[in-house]
């Protein structure tokens, strides 16, 4: 094992060791060493005899302002979150500006959400796979090196890979036994927290560890996303489903911050929580052939989830998450497995100062072991998972129980399949256990609303009959042996009212569903309306509150999100009357976000018609 004290060093390494062609793996998320991508990534660049080719998934990046408004907004920010100085990766820099060089090639597994649509390089190159068979197809693709942060022990002995022994340890055992050479770079990160476990690997797993003061930036750590009425609705109806004694996995993002909240709220302020569990059955209905559960947890949960992310730390510290398993491979107590993580600086600040039981019952693992049960200890395993619950979210639902949960309906990729068919599939091999989805009834853009129920998505993620059960923010449909009558019964029973009536239509046009079936009255109020009427009881600002677990934004920069998001879905039309609005306003009105934006003091037309802009915006979107 070699030791490198530069960038250069480690570079040169590389391309001694393997030559000109590389193919190169780097983990999916936060474990990627950019430094070291971009110094590979800009030699072979500069030279068109040599190749890269770089298998890879979530490269994230900090993305670039879409307007001169979005500009003033995120040039501060930005700063203020990722550093002066953030390293992005030069390929996903290229790759979005459409100039990637043609002798470097990109293959991702998993897009960061969104980032890629339309792009004519990163959608022909995009591989889909269960994040489960990803080794295998490193394996045979040939990778000749992988490159990855990690964390040192305090006695310099031993290494962590961290964030990330999710496919390492997979692909490093296929190549062992395969008799395959592997090049294994370790890239020193002095943030990074030292995480036991699987984790945990001698010096002798690498070929080389690069320990430099060039490597000090901070880590990727996703802004926190407000939380809306839809996504607390979403998160209440879902933690209604946990049984105490039982197996939580749930992802990122603002629907699963809206699950861990009422969780919370479940076992810390239970009288507040069993009212709107009463107040939403008065409203809307109570859902059919399913157990759901309001008490506090006695005995707790425990978490075996793919990615760890800042809800287990809060479910930790509320506890909510100490239910303790014997994992027979490890010797050791565990109250969380988890493959990778990703979340924000608090959280990491977390995992780096945990000790005693919190640090002993955290295991990171490899996603052989974390996504399915094919594994020497499956029985020791299946008596873990008892009880679980595996939260995903899916963009459509169709009315026999098909989900699109990555792809749109022409073949575009939004994100990547990861591990949800394994959860959704594990979940069915266990008893008491449930996969549940988990979506929003209706999405809107440029003022059209259009319903994420459908009668038939042409792209599909979770085939119907893996079906379960599905949550909106208008309640549970609970789908699992169920006829595909009963299902479009129970899906139409959470969707967006605006659209039932038509989806039962065409349930009867293809004679799935009884001709004179008709929706009954209580579940024909399925509305936005009825949600804040529902919100206004609880007292949504103190039960239900947009960032629930601390904000990364200055309060004008809360209120400012809430502007510039209105101005972003707004037709030409709302844009003229929100002008209009802006002219009316007065001096003194928004000032703070004027002075945050720049726009105190105005010179030139255009400045001044963004002032009026934004002021105009803002007030409205205070009004909805």
């Amino acid at each position: 094992m070699r030791m490198f004290s530069t960038l250069k060093e480690a570079e040169d390494f590389v391309f001694a060791q393997i030559g000109k062609r590389i193919v190169m793996a780097t983990v999916l998320g936060l474990g990627k060493p950019n430094q070291l991508i971009n110094a590979i990534y800009n030699r072979v660049k500069k030279d068109a005899s040599s190749q890269l080719t770089i298998f890879t998934a979530l490269s994230l990046d900090i993305p670039d302002p879409k307007s001169d408004l979005e500009k003033r907004f995120v040039d501060v920010f930005y700063e203020n979150h990722f550093g002066a100085n953030y390293p992005r990766l030069e390929y996903v820099k290229d790759l979005s500006a459409h100039k990637l060089p043609k002798n470097i090639r990109v293959h991702e597994f998993y897009f960061q959400a969104g980032t890629q649509l339309h792009n004519e390089i990163a959608q022909p190159d995009y591989i889909s796979l269960n994040y489960t068979h990803v080794a295998q197809t490193i394996l045979e693709m040939g990778i000749n090196v992988i490159v990855q942060l990690v964390a040192k022990s305090s006695d310099g002995k031993k290494y962590s890979l961290s964030c990330n022994p999710d496919l390492t340890l997979d692909v490093a055992d296929l190549f062992k036994k395969h008799d395959k050479p592997l090049l294994v770079i370790g890239v020193v990160h002095p943030d990074l927290p030292y995480l036991e476990g699987d984790a945990e690997v001698d010096p002798e797993f690498f070929g080389g560890i690069l320990e430099s003061s060039e490597i000090q930036q901070r880590l990727f750590a996703p802004p926190k996303l407000p939380v809306g009425l839809v996504d607390h609705m979403i998160g209440f109806h879902a933690s209604r489903l946990l049984k105490d004694d039982g197996t939580l996995q749930i992802g990122i993002g603002s629907l699963s911050d809206g699950l861990v909240h009422s969780t919370l709220l479940r076992q810390h302020n239970n009288q507040v929580y069993k009212e709107a569990v009463r107040r939403y059955e008065e409203l809307f209905f109570k859902p059919e052939s399913i157990d759901l559960y309001d008490e506090p947890f006695k005995v707790g949960l425990y978490g075996t989830s793919e990615m760890l992310m800042d809800g287990f730390m809060h479910l930790r510290k509320g506890g909510v998450l100490k239910r303790m398993i014997k994992d027979h491979e490890e010797n050791a107590s565990r109250y969380l497995h988890g493959a990778f993580f990703l979340g924000s600086a608090e959280f990491y600040k977390w995992l780096r100062e945990l000790e005693g039981e919190d640090f002993a019952g955290l295991s990171m693992t490899r996603v052989s072991k974390v996504n399915d049960l094919y594994d020497p200890h499956e029985l020791a395993l299946r008596r873990q998972r008892k009880n679980a619950r595996f939260f995903n979210t899916c963009m459509t639902m169709n009315l026999l129980g098909g989900a699109a949960s990555e792809t749109l309906n022409n073949g575009q990729v939004v994100s990547g399949v990861g591990g949800q068919y394994n959860f959704v599939a594990m979940s069915h091999e266990l008893p008491d256990s449930h996969s549940v989805l988990m979506l929003k009834s209706a999405r809107t853009k440029k003022e059209k609303r259009t319903s994420n129920i459908v009668w038939n998505n042409e792209q599909i993620t979770i085939p119907r009959h893996l079906r379960d059960v599905v949550v909106t923010e208008y309640g549970i449909a609970a789908l699992k042996g169920q006829s595909d009558a009963n299902c479009i019964k129970r899906i139409l029973a959470i969707t967006d009212s605006e659209y039932q009536d038509e989806l039962l239509d065409e349930a009867k046009h293809y004679g799935k569903i009884d001709k004179n079936y008709q929706l009954p009255p209580e579940v024909r109020n399925n509305t936005p309306a009825r949600l804040k009427e529902f919100a206004k009881t609880l007292g949504a600002q103190k039960a239900l509150p947009r960032f629930p677990f601390g904000s990364d934004f200055t309060l004008e920069e809360e209120n400012l999100q809430e502007g510039l998001f209105y101005l972003q879905n707004s037709s030409p039309s709302r844009l003229f009357k929100t002008l209009l609005k802006g002219f009316g306003s007065s001096k003194e009105d928004w000032n703070k976000e004027m002075v945050r934006m720049k726009l105190d003091h105005p010179s030139g037309l255009q400045e001044h018609v963004f002032q009026k802009l934004l002021k105009g915006a803002l007030t409205a979107a205070k009004k909805k």
